[in-house]
């Protein structure tokens, strides 16, 4: 990725589930980005009026700002619509958008708000120690609820929709920070939602990304603007990012 003065920019952590669902768009459209890598609690007023709820990502294009990755990925569908990313056919681009909002709803829920919160976001962010019974009972109960239903809906092979589509990639996601949580999905009990699991994070966009996620795990929020830098990353030339956190607005 070189750098770029203008073109599409993106606001958001490499760790966001949401935020990877845009790159990996970006990067299946053969796409060109800079990229602000903003953990969103430490984002400024000026984030705060490109993302009303203090969210990421946020992708400015031209003079287009949208801030809701669903709303970003409809639009580059739009703008670039080869090689597509969305069904063509109605009832299954229909299907899609409810796998793909199924993902960002309930599976933001259980994998982000109450796993990886606990086990990355609330030690890095806000210096607290994981809630040890909530991450019990997201493993025992609600974790493998959306797994019985997503083994309901996934193929055995191949993915979803004949071709890689909009559902694949935002569940597949999810998947990756359930992985960055150390959690991984058994596949004697949900062989189909593990294959596709597997399929997702071995092709060449999720390839790509990993190292990068891997090493910002691993790095201390405050250096991640230098040490993507330091891998050659093209960042936006200026940041939106502060240094002390505060709460979105929205309740988690």
């Amino acid at each position: 990725m070189k750098s770029t003065q203008r073109g599409v920019s993106v606001i958001g952590s490499f760790l966001s589930p949401y935020v990877r669902k845009v790159l990996v768009v970006l990067e299946l459209k053969g796409i060109a980005y800079a990229i602000d890598p903003i953990v969103p609690f430490f984002g400024d007023d000026r984030f705060a009026k490109l993302s009303p709820l203090r969210r990421v990502p946020v992708l400015i294009d031209d003079t287009v700002v949208l801030s809701d990755s669903s709303v970003i990925c409809q639009y580059l569908e739009d703008r670039h619509p080869d090689p597509p990313v969305y069904p063509r056919d109605v009832a299954e681009r229909a299907r899609a958008r409810w796998l793909e909002e199924f993902a960002d709803t309930r599976m933001g829920d259980v994998f982000i708000w109450r796993l990886f919160n606990q086990v990355a976001i609330k030690p890095a962010v806000w210096g607290e120690k994981p809630d040890t019974e909530i991450v019990a009972k997201t493993l025992a109960v609600d974790v493998p609820q959306v797994l019985d239903y997503l083994e309901s809906e996934l193929p055995a092979e191949g993915f979803t929709f004949g071709a890689m589509s909009i559902a694949d990639i935002a569940l597949a996601c999810f998947f990756r920070n359930a992985e960055l949580a150390r959690f991984s999905v058994d596949s004697a009990r949900w062989p189909k939602t593990a294959g596709l699991v597997g399929r997702m994070l071995a092709s060449p966009p999720f390839q790509k990304l990993r190292p990068i996620e891997d090493r910002m795990i691993r790095t201390p929020i405050a250096e991640h603007r230098r040490v993507l830098a330091e891998l050659g990353i093209a960042l936006t030339d200026e940041t939106v990012a502060v240094a002390t956190p505060r709460r979105g607005v929205m309740p988690v």
